[in-house]
C-alpha cells in the first residue's frame, strides 16, 4: 500500500520534481552535533582567514611605502623651492651687479674693436684679441647689455656677432 500511495503522490508533482525526487529510504541523513558543525566550518574557511591576513599585510606594507613615497617626495618639492629661491636671489644680484673700474676699461676697449673693425664683430675675435676667458668675455659683455647687442651671424648662427645698439 506505501508503493500505491508513493505513486499516486509522485504522480501530482510536476515532472521536473519527479525526476529529481529520491525515495526517503535512498537519500542519506547526516546527524552532526553543533561542535561538530563549527569544527567542519573553522576547518573551510581556515584558508580564507589565512589569505585575509596576507592580504592585510600586503595592504600595510603598501601603507608604509605610501608614507615614504610621500615623504620624499614633499622633499624633493622643499628642495626645488629653495633652489627656486636661491636662484632668483642670485640673479636678482646679477642684475644689480654695476661694472668694475676694469670692466669699463675692458669695455672702452671692446668698443674701440668694435669701431675698428667697422661696428660690427664676432665676438670670438674680440675675445681672443682682448685674451680674456669665456666667463670674464662673457660677464664684461652682460655688463655692457645696455651699450652692446649681440645677434646670431646670419650664415652660422653658432656664432655671435657683437653691433652697437
Amino acid at each position: 500500500m506505501s508503493k500505491l500511495a508513493t505513486a499516486s503522490i509522485n504522480s501530482l508533482s510536476s515532472h521536473a520534481m519527479q525526476a529529481n525526487f529520491v525515495p526517503p529510504s535512498e537519500e542519506a541523513a547526516f546527524i552532526l552535533t553543533a561542535s561538530q558543525l563549527s569544527a567542519l566550518i573553522a576547518k573551510a574557511i581556515e584558508p580564507l582567514q589565512d589569505r585575509v591576513k596576507d592580504l592585510e599585510k600586503i595592504v600595510a606594507a603598501q601603507g608604509k611605502q605610501i608614507a615614504v613615497l610621500t615623504t620624499t617626495q614633499e622633499q624633493d618639492v622643499n628642495r626645488i623651492c629653495l633652489d627656486i629661491a636661491y636662484d632668483r636671489q642670485r640673479l636678482a644680484r646679477l642684475e644689480k651687479v654695476e661694472p668694475q673700474p676694469i670692466q669699463r676699461d675692458r669695455g672702452e676697449i671692446l668698443r674701440a674693436l668694435i669701431v675698428a673693425n667697422g661696428g660690427k664683430m664676432l665676438a670670438k675675435d674680440a675675445r681672443l684679441k682682448m685674451h680674456l676667458t669665456k666667463p670674464l668675455f662673457s660677464m664684461l659683455i652682460a655688463s655692457m647689455k645696455n651699450d652692446i647687442e649681440i645677434k646670431p651671424l646670419h650664415s652660422d648662427k653658432r656664432k655671435l656677432v657683437l653691433t652697437f645698439k
